[in-house]
């Protein structure tokens, strides 16, 4: 028995230390491999760090820095022109897909009502569809407020009637303006033009805060404002707009050019004659200018503190600009040229 035992520890001794020396063996492979690179799921060797000739764990390491880095996560509040609602909303929600941990959010108080968030430091972005005006930018001055403006695409302001209508073929600019101008005594659609029947105008237009509204008092009624009388109901919604021109047989209004294209079916969009013939607003007569004196660009406003210090801001405008030219003609727009769109993104990085 103690002869058995004697031949026993020995063998016992030698299979153990042969053991101990295949898994030393294999903890160096193991070792060597990762300095050589890492190895895929699929059993072949990571081609980004064959690329690089960096060590796998430094790679590793640079790709989980760059991840951090485009992560981005924090809110982004926008207000201003309904006019360009619908791009910046557009904009929104392809970045959510993007960096879905940055919540951007679009508020529609009008231009003007955007410009007076933005001077207060309430948003770092304002959505306009007029430039900004004077005394404006003297309120952002007074509040240290510098910013960038950045142009994102041209719009046609249209002219609409109820799809009921079957006597307006077009107006001039001469007509649109006894129409709507203040002091107006025009009341029905006879007194617009001789031979059109007794029928009540109804007028729908933007309200004051309204980039819409600015644009129009200067383009058709040369700054004398609109009327404000029992004939007439303004809103900043726009959809409030289209709601009242389809419910009156008697109705007109004007708004954005999406904004009929995307309600064509209950509206009848008139051709506006600015002194060379009537010119039908479509994609091509906004885009070539013939549509006058109706295009128009549309803006949006940045801060500039907000570019500089928060990375979601600067990264949301960057992928604005980069994109929105694709997105322009889905949501009723014209793009800019993509001169034009490269012009503006030099501006983000300046």
């Amino acid at each position: 028995m103690s002869k058995m035992r004697k031949m026993f520890l020995p063998m016992l001794m030698a299979a153990v230390m042969a053991i101990a020396a295949a898994c030393g063996s294999g903890s160096g492979g193991e070792g060597n491999a990762n300095n050589g690179g890492t190895t895929s799921a699929a059993g072949g060797s990571d081609a980004s760090s064959q690329s690089t000739g960096a060590p796998a764990n430094e790679a590793k390491k640079e790709e989980s820095a760059g991840d951090s880095v485009q992560k981005l996560s924090g809110s982004i509040e926008i207000d201003g022109s309904s006019t360009v609602y619908p791009l910046t909303e557009a904009a929104a929600e392809e970045y959510a897909a993007e960096q879905p941990d940055v919540r951007v959010t679009v508020g529609v108080s009008g231009t003007g009502g955007g410009f007076e968030r933005f001077c207060a430091s309430e948003i770092p972005i304002a959505d306009a569809s007029r430039p900004i005006k004077e005394s404006e930018a003297q309120k952002c001055a007074e509040a240290g407020i510098a910013y960038t403006e950045l142009s994102i695409a041209y719009d046609g302001l249209s002219v609409v009637v109820n799809k009921d209508n079957d006597w307006v073929d077009h107006l001039t600019v001469e007509e649109l303006n006894r129409i709507f101008v203040a002091g107006s005594e025009v009341k029905t659609w006879a007194d617009v033009r001789e031979g059109w029947p007794d029928e009540e105008l109804r007028l729908f237009s933007p309200g004051a805060d309204s980039g819409t509204y600015d644009y129009f008092n200067e383009a058709i009624l040369e700054k004398a404002g609109i009327r404000s009388d029992g004939q007439i109901s303004f809103s900043e919604d726009d959809n409030t707009l289209v709601q009242g021109v389809a419910g009156n047989k008697g109705g007109i209004g004007y708004f954005g050019y999406a904004y009929y294209e995307e309600n064509a079916d209950k509206l009848k969009v008139v051709p506006i004659d600015g002194g060379s013939g009537p010119v039908t607003p479509t994609l091509d007569t906004i885009k070539d200018g013939s549509y006058s004196p109706l295009s128009r660009p549309l803006f949006i406003y940045v801060s500039n503190q907000a570019l500089e210090e928060r990375p979601e801001v600067k990264d949301f405008v960057r992928f604005y600009i980069e994109n929105i030219g694709g997105m322009a003609k889905e949501v009723g727009y014209v793009p800019l040229p993509d001169e034009k769109y490269a012009e503006e993104a030099a501006k983000i990085e300046g």
